[in-house]
């Protein structure tokens, strides 16, 4: 895992290394070519991308992210979790058996009990980074009606998981 982390960064830094170099050197309506062939070089594996995707497809079910926003304070077992995301304990049961066998949650029993939890700290950062993201929808179109009821709900989510009372 730590592996995999830090083979992730380096890909982050080479991609934001090159960007920042063609700021640099290719002066504005110049040839791109080498620019375009040196992000297809560090371009991670089709598996990688794939995988990613997959998460990504994970997170764009609201009733998967309600329950891992609900498990952003601690473990929780089925019923508390569907009672907290006014889901019936089947849904949540099938979602978290979707979000486990991609890693995003584990499980942890203890006797007859399932008590489940984010996965690691990078699953607990996307979903911080996504509920910040969703806040910046205000500042970006402070018109929209819609966009006014995302930051409405991700405001209260943030400072609920902030002072601990999720």
């Amino acid at each position: 895992s730590g592996r995999v982390s830090e083979g992730v960064r380096s890909i982050i830094r080479t991609m934001e290394d090159i960007g920042s170099r063609r700021h640099r050197e290719v002066p504005p309506g110049s040839d791109h070519s080498d620019h375009a062939e040196q992000v297809r070089a560090k371009m991670p594996h089709t598996p990688h991308v794939s995988d990613l995707a997959d998460i990504f497809g994970l997170l764009g079910d609201p009733g998967r992210v309600r329950i891992l926003i609900a498990l952003l304070p601690g473990p929780m077992a089925v019923h508390d979790i569907a009672r907290v995301v006014d889901a019936s304990e089947s849904s949540v049961s099938h979602a978290l058996r979707l979000l486990r066998a991609h890693r995003v949650v584990g499980v942890k029993r203890e006797g007859r009990h399932a008590y489940y939890a984010l996965a690691d700290s990078h699953v607990r950062v996307l979903l911080e980074l996504g509920l910040e993201h969703v806040g910046h929808l205000v500042l970006l179109h402070p018109g929209n009606e819609h966009d006014d009821q995302l930051g409405a709900r991700s405001d209260g989510a943030r400072r609920t998981i902030e002072s601990g009372d999720l």
